[in-house]
């Protein structure tokens, strides 16, 4: 509706995955080569985590194109599967193996000469589960499984376990020490800072075919990061809305009201409803004062490699 107005290609800010408008943030950049640094030195399993919206799948996409197929062979389970059997069948048909039968020793015999195959072949196999949040304890520990094939000097498969934070507490079960402890390498994705925030914003229009036809201003911006907080996917969201109220105003500028009023919007208060600019006012203050608890950029870097995992690999190799 709004992109011809403003001289767009196509709408910038959509929900949808798109590799062309692929933004990365320091955060994402760390969580990429933390994922990285954990598959080339073959340590299991690495772990991702993230609040929703944070773009753990934009980071994912990012690594599974850069694993070219020279090196690597790499599969993704998006879907949580609620039996042993159909991860396996999962597994095998996303790496192109045989997946049609009942018995979980079958799949897993397919999967272990497919893995063999590849190793002896020097190549790396990469497994991506996202939202592993939703795994039951028995599919995480049949995944631990999976990780003890292995040659004397080598593990076979490199497992990323992503999702959100509920997934670090989940692995916390005394059922699920043992691959606790498997996890050499974890990264926690922070969102973007106030500068990120203005530069995604600009990456998206100037992608979609933004010539000059329209801009936000300082404090509309300021407002989105306070809003959003830096989280890619709400960003999207409200500057959608907020660029759809611009073009009903005829205006090429976006201003702190039309975000203001996408927020409204947003959040389902409407104009006419009484009170609704002293309603719309205490939902801005709460943004504000979340905002002012919550500073991005100032938490630590969130990127651990597990030394005392790290060492236990190796110990297992000099052992066998």
């Amino acid at each position: 509706m709004y992109t011809k107005y403003y001289g767009f290609n196509e709408k910038p800010f959509t929900l949808t995955p798109n590799p062309r408008f692929i933004y990365l943030s320091k955060h994402h950049k760390e969580a990429f080569a933390h994922l990285l640094y954990g598959i080339n030195n073959h340590y299991g399993f690495i772990e991702l985590v993230g609040e929703v919206g944070t773009g753990k799948t934009t980071v994912l996409r990012t690594l599974l194109s850069q694993l070219n197929d020279d090196k690597y062979r790499s599969a993704l389970i998006f879907n949580p599967c609620p039996t042993v059997v159909e991860l396996l069948r999962s597994i095998n048909h996303e790496f192109g193996l045989r997946a049609e039968s009942e018995y979980a020793n079958e799949l897993l015999e397919e999967l272990n000469r497919f893995l063999l195959s590849e190793n002896a072949r020097g190549i790396t196999v990469v497994l991506v589960i996202d939202e592993a949040q939703n795994l039951s304890p028995g599919i995480l520990e049949q995944l631990r499984l999976i990780s003890n094939l292995e040659t004397e000097d080598d593990k076979l498969i490199q497992i990323v376990l992503a999702g959100q934070p509920e997934l670090s507490t989940l692995l916390d079960l005394p059922e699920l020490r043992q691959l606790n402890q498997r996890i050499a390498v974890r990264y926690r994705l922070r969102s973007m800072s106030m500068d990120e925030t203005r530069t995604y914003i600009h990456h998206r229009m100037v992608v979609a075919g933004e010539t000059g036809g329209v801009s936000f201003s300082r404090p509309a911006l300021k407002l989105i990061h306070l809003y959003t907080r830096g989280l890619p996917r709400l960003i999207n969201v409200l500057c959608d809305r907020a660029l759809l109220i611009g073009y009903g105003d005829e205006e090429r500028r976006i201003s702190a009201g039309a975000v203001t009023q996408a927020i409204k919007e947003i959040l389902n208060i409407h104009q006419k409803r009484r009170f609704s600019l002293a309603l719309a006012s205490a939902v801005l203050l709460i943004i504000i004062c979340a905002a002012l608890l919550f500073k991005p950029g100032t938490t630590p870097v969130s990127g651990t490699v597990n030394g005392a995992a790290a060492k236990q690999v190796g110990s297992d190799r000099m052992q066998k």
